[in-house]
């Protein structure tokens, strides 16, 4: 993959975040860009000029002169003193998005360092040396310090890396088995190197990808779930949402329809003579809240996405108009409101969800049998499946507030007003996480009804996911652990089987 500064996208982050057999490399416009940035930064540096972050001190200590022979003393003491992360570490996998994120950053070339630091960067990524990054510390400006700053470490060789047996080591370890040299830095390329919101976007753009997969599964839960409570298929007739001509609701409205095809047996089976006028509104609305859903997913996508591919620097180079600009482009605040509005649209996502499990185990709202559950009193059935599904829903509701609301002065008020983005986004990543297993609980309980409907049957890829989902997990005469049961249908869900079952059946789904 070449890093040209301008190149990444939610697809392809994801898949050489999830590939380490994908190998980076700096494109030869980005080095050319790099080096005319540094060669005009050393320019201004031989003419004694003073440069904020090149040879003066940071934050509150941006007034202090640097002498030249201290500068790169001046850039090791911030990668030290700045690796101030704490808590859990992130995975391989969301560290190695990282360092593809700050690597396309830096080539675009207005950060004035050597090209050196981004092909630095992207050896370690190719080499398998990734590392250690904490996830907690960043307030999200001047960009996500304390968390780059534990990858900057690694990668000047004073930091800790992933082991071969997922244990963190020192990276001279590594770097003595692999003969790769760390970086020595020069004037500025310490600060170029934590300053900007790749944390933040990193975990942003990956946990937006398996969203979006989620998503379709959503609407293959919401089309189950509709045929087991036999519900009616005129809330999606084409006229509805071209009345109302939101993107996402035009969008759901042709999938339920692909999902659950024109007609089926079991909606034959009360076509005529049905006493109901119009079903919930976790049924029939499904194109609004599915589709608002889809809507805010590439609104955050497109955000994060120009994020990814922006100069978040202080100061930034600019040689051809023969400035060096002090900037705040390091401040995260785009990326923190865009994953605040992804959280609040999943976690209302899971909500309509948990509404249809409580639906189809109601004998008010629906004609299947209590809790779905053949023998009730004996069996409780899947009481408890609904139980747990709205503690996650409401769980989510205390993640949905939103973190870039809060802000909090720091570095001696230099730094005055900052985004909490790297808060929202990993607020996210949990929102999606309780999520998945909302829906997961829904096509259980849709498995389910659909089967007390028998011998009726639905049809195109509703009929698909059943059959799929029945060769692992049976239906249940009487009661079991059925944590288990959400467990395996999560994993059809994260594996993508499931996916490819739908798409098989009907082809690919919009969003």
């Amino acid at each position: 993959m070449q890093i040209t500064g301008e190149n990444i996208t939610l697809e392809n982050l994801y898949e050489i975040a999830h590939n380490p057999s994908i190998k980076a490399e700096l494109s030869a416009s980005g080095r050319a860009n790099m080096q005319k940035s540094r060669d005009y930064i050393e320019g201004r540096i031989a003419s004694g000029e003073v440069m904020y972050g090149v040879n003066t001190g940071f934050g509150a200590f941006s007034s202090v002169r640097i002498s030249d022979a201290e500068i790169e003393q001046l850039q090791r003491n911030l990668i030290r003193s700045h690796s101030m992360g704490i808590g859990a570490p992130f995975t391989k996998t969301e560290t190695r998005a990282m360092m593809v994120l700050r690597a396309n950053a830096l080539a675009k070339g207005h950060s004035g360092i050597r090209p050196l630091v981004v092909e630095k960067i992207l050896e370690f990524l190719n080499n398998d040396i990734i590392p250690v990054v904490p996830s907690q510390g960043s307030v999200g400006a001047s960009g996500d310090l304390a968390p780059l700053s534990h990858l900057a470490l690694t990668i000047i060789g004073e930091g800790e890396a992933w082991g071969a047996d997922g244990k963190p080591v020192h990276v001279t370890e590594l770097l003595k088995q692999k003969g790769i040299t760390p970086l020595e830095l020069k004037a500025k390329e310490g600060l170029s190197m934590i300053n900007g919101c790749q944390v933040m976007t990193s975990i942003g753009l990956l946990s937006l990808w398996e969203n979006r997969r989620l998503l379709w599964l959503a609407d293959l839960a919401g089309a189950m779930s509709l045929e087991g409570l036999r519900g009616s298929r005129k809330p999606f007739d084409p006229l509805i949402q071209a009345s109302r001509p939101h993107a996402g609701e035009g969008k759901t409205g042709r999938n339920l329809i692909r999902l659950m095809g024109e007609t089926s047996p079991i909606a034959e089976s009360h076509a005529v003579n049905d006493p109901r006028v119009q079903d919930a509104y976790s049924l029939r609305c499904m194109p609004a809240v599915h589709g608002a859903a889809k809507d805010a997913l590439r609104y955050a996508v497109k955000v994060l996405e120009t994020e990814a591919n922006s100069s978040t620097d202080n100061p930034l180079v600019f040689a051809d108009a023969n400035k060096v600009l002090s900037c705040g482009n390091f401040h995260g605040m785009p990326v923190a409101h865009a994953m605040d509005f992804a959280g609040i649209a999943l976690s209302s996502q899971a909500s309509i969800s948990e509404c249809r499990i409580s639906k189809m185990i109601s004998t008010q709202m629906s004609e299947l049998p209590p809790f779905l559950t053949p023998n009730g009193g004996l069996n409780s059935g899947h009481m408890i499946v609904q139980v747990a599904a709205a503690s996650l829903v409401s769980e989510n509701k205390v993640l949905a507030h939103p973190a870039s609301v809060d802000s909090i002065p720091t570095s001696a008020e230099k730094e005055d007003h900052v985004s909490m983005g790297t808060i929202a986004a990993r607020k996210f990543a949990q929102i999606l996480r309780n999520a998945e297993n909302v829906v997961a609980m829904e096509l259980l309980s849709a498995t389910q009804a659909l089967d007390l409907l028998a011998p009726l049957k639905p049809s195109a890829a509703v009929k698909a996911a059943h059959e799929h989902i029945r060769k692992t997990v049976p239906f249940a005469k009487e009661d079991r652990i059925f944590s288990k049961d959400v467990e395996a249908i999560k994993a059809m869900m994260v594996s993508g089987e499931l996916m490819a079952v739908v798409e098989n059946a009907v082809g690919k789904l919009e969003w």
